[in-house]
């Protein structure tokens, strides 16, 4: 099992910045892409970006391309997403996702609120 806890949450005027991380615990050994997905009241979970599990290789969503950066500390087993430029229609639940070598699922956070606002 990983367990995962994100933070770095909140209230930001748009053109803002946040930072948002993720913390696994468990058996974080397994761990090999690590990402974020985001998700407003009435829609779909939408991808956002991910990385792999050297940090090599990044993904990111034609929406937050430019703005979103993601990183990993494999040392401290956290993920970061670092959102700059934020506009009102960045404004949702940002989940933390994980895979694992050992399970065909991936593992969730419980969620940090985004909100962009003036």
């Amino acid at each position: 099992q990983v367990q995962l806890v994100e933070s770095g949450g909140g209230l930001v005027q748009p053109g803002g910045s946040l930072r948002l991380s993720c913390a696994a615990s468990g058996r974080t050994f397994s761990i090999n892409t690590m990402g974020w997905f985001r998700q407003t009241p009435g829609k779909e979970r939408e991808f956002v970006a991910r990385i792999s599990t050297s940090g090599g290789n990044r993904v990111y969503a034609n929406s937050v391309k430019g703005r979103f950066t993601i990183s990993r500390d494999n040392a401290k087993n956290t993920v970061y997403l670092q959102m700059n430029s934020l506009k009102p229609e960045d404004t949702a639940v940002y989940y933390c996702n994980v895979h694992t070598d050992t399970t065909t699922s991936p593992y969730w956070g419980q969620g940090t609120q985004v909100t962009v606002s003036s």
